[in-house]
């Protein structure tokens, strides 16, 4: 009989890999409560329809890659391939926009796409992301560029740089579809087939293509900041001043469109020469017209997702694993010893410490060899001559000083120290 195993796509993730996780979740954390920013959680699972209508169904993820599938209910449900539809779901359903303002919106949590698995890349995936909803100024997107970028900074990422393109807005966008039809019809039969499919969809989709003689043929496609209004040439030209002046380099790229159907105006991606082929590790935009076509507002709204799984690549390869800190290590033996080291271990982690108690019930030796390799302060060892003096020894790992200490006397005596 076999034994169970992962289902293909996803991973377990456990030490020392864990403590990166860690490391980014409370960096993430810190960097968007200082920037104001609110965590919303929505369901892991939405019905299929917010996310064919969200999305777009001429994209790969609402073509090829979601998890469908129809409850008891007889009900179409998917599992959220992406944060942004959820939120904008949540925003309209819960009446955030009647709050008024600028609501700055975070979340972090598992994804769903049927991928061919690879580094940094599975079936289940994790996503930290950001909304800014209801402000149509240049400064939102270059705050939520910025933002992404102290993130990833504070991580000590420094091989970084911001592709930047607007894809207009709707009105641009219908001559410029036609420019592109015009252009790769002649190559129809050079194209792949998905994107001899988007040619009569949505041509723009061929730009995302990753086949190789597409990316070829797209090389010399019409550029959409040749078809863009006044209106978004003012918009795309002060996203770009604002990000010279927050000193945040950048390279403008025409052919990135992002692989999402509800981007208006700006695209952009954050680029790590250190992941090869798969670069990206943070994309985004604006998005002013999902809410609308989800039966909200007309509100206008921008956000980014980073993908945590090529994030922890990242920190894996500059720096050395965080450890858990542990303070005190308690070795104890003897029936009496034994249960008296739980409650002194209660009383130093109410205390405040980090404290690890050994239930082993080895010999002093092994625990205290377990003490070291938990690279703790000190190991407080009780045994039953402790137990019977009402104290407990303290050997301080660093320098082999051992001192005997009342337990009374014990949490005082520890924060002095």
């Amino acid at each position: 009989m076999s034994s169970l195993q992962v289902t293909r796509g996803t991973r377990d993730i456990t030490a020392p890999e864990i403590y990166y996780w860690q490391q980014l979740e409370t960096t993430a954390r810190q960097i968007l409560q200082q920037a104001a920013y609110t965590e919303i959680r929505t369901p892991i699972f939405e019905a299929t329809e917010l996310f064919s209508r969200g999305i777009g169904e001429a994209t790969d993820i609402v073509g090829k890659e979601m998890y469908t599938f129809n409850d008891r209910g007889d009900r179409s449900l998917t599992l959220r391939p992406e944060g942004t539809a959820g939120v904008a779901r949540s925003y309209i359903e819960n009446g955030l926009f009647a709050q008024g303002g600028v609501q700055r919106l975070w979340y972090m949590g598992a994804m769903f796409r049927y991928e061919r698995p690879q580094a940094g890349r599975q079936r289940q995936f994790h996503q930290l992301g950001v909304e800014v909803l209801g402000s149509a100024d240049a400064r939102a997107d270059a705050e939520a560029i910025a933002i992404a970028s102290d993130f990833l900074q504070a991580l000590g990422l420094t091989d970084l740089v911001v592709d930047l393109n607007s894809v207009g807005s709707a009105e641009d966008r219908v001559n410029y579809r036609q420019a592109l039809v015009d252009y790769f019809t002649p190559f129809i039969d050079d194209l792949d087939a998905d994107s001899r499919d988007r040619l009569t969809r949505n041509p723009l989709r061929i730009l995302d293509s990753k086949d190789k003689r597409t990316q070829e043929i797209c090389q010399d496609a019409p550029s959409i900041l040749d078809y863009l209004s006044t209106d978004s040439q003012e918009h795309f030209a002060k996203v770009q001043l604002l990000l010279s002046d927050l000193q945040i380099s950048y390279r403008l790229n025409p052919r990135l469109v992002r692989g999402l159907d509800y981007y208006t105006r700006t695209a952009f991606e954050i680029q790590s020469t250190a992941l090869g082929a798969q670069s990206a590790v943070c994309g985004g935009g604006r998005y002013d017209r999902l809410i609308a076509e989800l039966g909200g507002a007309d509100v206008p709204a921008v956000g980014w997702a980073i993908g945590l799984e090529r994030l922890v690549i990242l920190l894996q390869q500059i720096a050395t694993a965080p450890k858990a800190n542990v303070d005190f290590y308690i070795v104890s033996r003897g029936e009496a010893a034994e249960i008296k080291s739980l409650a002194i271990a209660q009383i130093l982690r109410k205390a405040g410490f980090v404290t690890e108690l050994d239930i082993t019930g080895s010999k002093f030796d092994k625990q205290l060899k377990r003490a070291s390799n938990a690279e703790a302060k000190a190991a407080i060892i009780i045994g039953d001559a402790e137990i019977a003096a009402a104290q407990v020894q303290i050997k301080w790992l660093a320098t082999g000083d051992q001192e005997a200490i009342a337990i009374a006397d014990l949490v005082t005596h520890l924060q002095s120290n």
